[in-house]
């Protein structure tokens, strides 16, 4: 069905993997349409817990697919494009979103969480792809580099909002502004990755992690809580998230799920949670309006 990834699942874990090995699995417009594809299909299918996106062969994702040389970044080759006869530019035409952002909010807007195997190269959007993913690990020795502003252009796939919150403005500075490749220690250093591991043993890891969050909770709970912590990164004040969080506990404490969960703990046995992402999610959710392109 893919051309450009490859989509599995197994013990409740979905598995995406970047599939165009060679060319170091770049970037390119299929790939980009596929990956929303799958988390839309993985978003739907309540047997899936978890998202793992990792890359085939030795790279995780080399960036942007260079194929058009010097044309690359440049959308005004495109016709029907937003360029009027006159020379100006209608900025809010479609022709003028940038294809990464489209991917990584997309992926913002999981309903299961998802997990970064990078496996060797990351740079440009093959990193800040990862950045709306909520855990990264990475094979030791893989280089990762914010390297737009060696190419003469700027960040981009919405990373000037991600970057900045995960690692803070100096470092999220200091690494766009000198578009430099580093590896994977200098990224765990900097508070990018969880942990870094032998290539071999990356994968493992990253279902372990999987599977810890798989058998032991609740789907609908996790699901809210992705949501409510990644948009509680844009709330002016504690008492956004307090209202949220009050309406969520409520509502929860409703739940079969909470019933199962208490009852699985005093009895001492793994639990088997029932509500499902797909039906069982609280009567307020969603709690945001969704920012439309302009």
């Amino acid at each position: 069905m893919f051309e450009t990834i490859r989509y599995d699942v197994a013990d409740g874990i979905a598995t995406i993997t970047l599939n165009r090995p060679d060319r170091l699995n770049a970037f390119n417009p299929t790939m980009a349409q596929e990956l929303i594809a799958a988390f839309d299909r993985s978003d739907a299918d309540d047997l899936v817990r978890v998202v793992i996106v990792t890359g085939e062969g030795r790279g995780f994702c080399a960036g942007a697919d260079l194929e058009a040389g010097a044309d690359t970044f440049n959308y005004a080759v495109r016709d029907g494009g937003p360029i009027s006869a006159d020379g100006s530019i209608d900025w809010s035409h479609a022709e003028v979103r940038d294809t990464g952002g489209r991917v990584t909010l997309r992926i913002f807007n999981s309903l299961k969480p998802v997990i970064a195997a990078i496996n060797g190269p990351a740079v440009g959007v093959g990193i800040t792809m990862t950045l709306p993913m909520d855990i990264r690990i990475a094979a030791d020795g893989a280089k990762i580099g914010f390297v737009f502003a060696r190419r003469g252009i700027v960040p981009e796939a919405a990373s000037s909002w991600f970057l900045p919150r995960l690692v803070g403005i100096s470092k999220a500075m200091e690494w766009c502004a000198t578009g430099r490749v580093m590896l994977a220690d200098e990224a765990l250093a900097g508070g990018l990755l969880r942990s870094v591991h032998a290539p071999d043993a990356l994968l493992d890891t990253a279902r372990e992690i999987a599977r810890e969050i798989a058998e032991n909770t609740a789907a609908v709970s996790v699901s809210l809580t992705r949501q409510m912590l990644w948009r509680g990164l844009g709330m002016s004040h504690p008492m956004e998230a307090h209202r949220i969080d009050s309406r969520a506990v409520y509502a929860r404490g409703r739940s079969a799920d909470a019933g199962e969960g208490v009852t699985s703990f005093l009895e001492k046995r793994a639990p088997i949670y029932p509500d499902k992402v797909s039906q069982d999610m609280p009567g307020f959710y969603p709690w945001w309006e969704e920012p439309a392109w302009r």
